[in-house]
C-alpha cells in the first residue's frame, strides 16, 4: 500500500539525521555537548538527538527554539529583537500553547525553493554557540 501524502510540507527522517550529524559533528569541535531538536513544517518532532553529557534543559530549550524558528520561518537570533519590551511581539509568549524561545539556536530549513519545511533548533552552549551550530547543522542540507 502507498504511503498517502498528507501535506505538502515534507521532512524526510534522512534530512533530520543528516542535519544532527553535521550539528553533532560542530558541537564536537567545540567540545559542548548539544541536543539537537528537529521539527518539520508543521512543528512536530522528527528526530530529537542528546549528545552524551548535554544539559537536560537542553531537551526543553532546543524544541523550543526549533518551534519558535518553524513558527516565523526565522532564526531565533533574528527575533530576539522583536520580543523586546514594547517591541510588537513583546508578548508573544503568553500567548502560545507551546513554548517558544527567541534567543539564537532555531534555524528554519527550507526547501529548494525557499519554503520552511522545518527547524533545527540547538541547546548546550551560549547563544551565539548555539546559533553557530544551529546555522552549520542546517547548511549541511544545502550540500550537493
Amino acid at each position: 500500500m502507498p504511503l498517502t501524502q498528507i501535506s505538502p510540507v515534507i521532512l524526510t527522517l534522512d534530512d533530520a539525521a543528516t542535519a544532527t550529524a553535521a550539528g553533532v559533528h560542530k558541537a564536537t569541535e567545540l567540545g559542548v555537548p548539544y541536543t539537537f531538536t528537529v521539527l518539520d513544517g508543521g512543528g512536530n518532532t522528527v528526530l530529537v538527538t542528546r549528545m552524551d553529557g548535554a544539559a537536560l534543559a537542553s531537551i526543553d530549550t532546543s524544541r523550543a527554539k526549533a518551534r519558535t524558528s518553524v513558527y516565523f520561518g526565522a532564526a531565533t537570533a533574528d527575533l530576539a529583537p522583536a520580543v523586546q519590551s514594547g517591541a510588537p511581539l513583546s508578548s508573544i509568549q503568553t500567548a502560545t500553547t507551546f513554548p517558544l524561545a527567541f534567543v539564537a539556536g532555531g534555524v528554519p530549513i527550507t526547501d529548494a525553493r525557499g519554503v520552511v519545511v522545518g527547524a533545527l533548533g540547538a541547546g548546550g552552549g551560549s547563544p551565539a554557540q548555539d546559533h553557530e551550530v544551529a546555522a552549520f547543522a542546517v547548511q549541511a542540507l544545502r550540500q550537493p
